[in-house]
């Protein structure tokens, strides 16, 4: 079973080794792990259910107490910290090449960490990824590649499309 994950650099990056084989162990995918703060840092991890069922409350709690439990063993972060989980949502953020792939003809924003062609922001419609690069079709009709490399973070667009796709996803289910 090869499973995708995210890219994730510096703390971030220790913190996704440290929990995705738990995550995945127990039937779930890391979406993305995001640390924010100083004094007390918010760890959050956002997961998705890799069976496609809508993720619940109990997946929450379940993800939580396992998480937390890898993290006091590996202590990534000094001092005091708090932990958070959640699932991806309907404008989740667009973190593996899968996700990219799932939501092909979506629209997506996306911010470089290195500007292309004078420019961090991009908009348009998703047209899939591979392990390297993001495609996109902007609002004028020019499609673009992006290295997922320098993608600072991708995110789908709340549209009522995208609200139907969803719903049409849960009622499969």
């Amino acid at each position: 079973m090869d499973i995708e994950r995210p890219i994730h650099e510096g703390l971030e990056g220790r913190i996704a080794e440290a929990v995705a084989p738990t995550i995945e162990h127990m039937g779930y995918e890391l979406v993305r792990v995001q640390v924010s703060g100083k004094e007390r840092p918010v760890v959050q991890i956002m997961a998705d259910r890799a069976d496609g069922a809508p993720f619940t409350v109990e997946d929450c709690e379940a993800i939580s107490h396992a998480v937390g439990a890898v993290l006091d063993v590996e202590d990534p972060i000094r001092g005091e910290w708090t932990l958070e989980v959640s699932s991806a949502g309907i404008d989740r953020p667009l973190t593996r090449a899968k996700d990219w792939n799932r939501f092909a003809g979506h629209v997506a924003t996306l911010e470089l960490a290195v500007p292309l062609e004078g420019r961090k922001r991009f908009k348009g419609i998703a047209l899939g990824a591979d392990a390297e690069m993001a495609r996109l079709r902007l609002e004028d009709g020019t499609e673009m590649a992006f290295p997922r490399s320098n993608i600072r973070r991708a995110k789908l667009v709340l549209t009522d499309a995208l609200i139907a796709a969803t719903a049409a996803d849960a009622k499969r289910n």
